[in-house]
């Protein structure tokens, strides 16, 4: 009897010391996983098709956000929601930031690029006025940081439209007010219309047109060629992705820190 109850109570010890052993694994697995997930970041990209994803047959157009992922480490993850034609309106009225918001977390980022089509004033469905497009920004930041979130704007790329030898921009007041913008609300800013107005200025007229989507006739995507100097080639976007990542490093943010190149 008495080495029955010695066995019992020793089996009981065992049996405990394995249940502490195991919730404590448990324990610290979910602690893992938790402080894993809040680490990792998701950095969105809003805007238009100068970012955008693209579709095979549209090749060699390329959006510099389908770039910018090899210039951040592992926890970093890019969800690039840019689309063709898209301004800060449509990309309201479509749904397309409503979508966001239901997986945007806190400590993530997003870069909000838009203006080639605000632009557009004569298309209702996308231009806007300078004080709508203020309005439609100031929603895209208030939102995020309602979410804990963090917010970067972005000007528009640069269209390549020189005449007589100098790079002209066609963008209006667009670029200054989110200028403008960034300052009064202190949101961190890249100045992607002057980074790519200087870059392109440099190459020159000619020389420019190799990273622009400028496809000779015969290609089987454009069997009648193409003259765009809008969108970019993969070297275009790659270059302009630098660029994008320069300006993240100035912003000296979180998502800084994250920078490999």
């Amino acid at each position: 009897m008495k080495q029955s109850f010695i066995f019992f109570i020793v089996n009981f010890m065992l049996m405990r010391r394995r249940i502490i052993y195991l919730f404590s694994i448990s324990i610290f697995t979910l602690m893992s996983f938790t402080v894993w997930e809040k680490d990792s970041i998701t950095l969105y990209i809003i805007g238009d098709s100068t970012a955008a994803n693209k579709a095979k047959d549209k090749f060699p157009e390329t959006g510099w956000g389908m770039e910018l992922q090899p210039f951040f480490d592992t926890e970093v993850k890019i969800d690039n929601r840019a689309l063709n034609g898209r301004s800060t309106k449509s990309f309201i009225n479509e749904k397309r930031w409503e979508a966001i918001l239901t997986t945007l977390k806190e400590g993530d980022f997003v870069l909000i690029e838009f203006g080639h089509n605000d632009e557009k004033i004569e298309n209702p469905k996308v231009g806007t006025s300078l004080d709508e497009f203020k309005a439609n920004l100031i929603k895209y930041i208030q939102e995020t940081q309602a979410k804990k979130a963090y917010p970067i704007l972005l000007t528009p790329i640069v269209r390549r439209n020189f005449q007589n030898g100098i790079l002209v921009d066609t963008h209006k007041g667009y670029p200054d007010v989110v200028r403008k913008l960034a300052d009064s609300l202190h949101i961190p800013l890249i100045d992607m219309q002057r980074k790519t107005e200087k870059f392109v200025s440099s190459l020159g007229d000619e020389p420019s047109k190799k990273i622009y989507n400028h496809v000779d006739s015969g290609h089987v995507n454009y069997p009648k060629g193409l003259t765009d100097n809008t969108h970019l080639n993969v070297e275009g976007a790659k270059a302009f992705a630098s660029l994008v990542a320069e300006g993240i490093k100035e912003t000296k943010t979180r998502l800084a820190k994250h920078l490999i190149k």
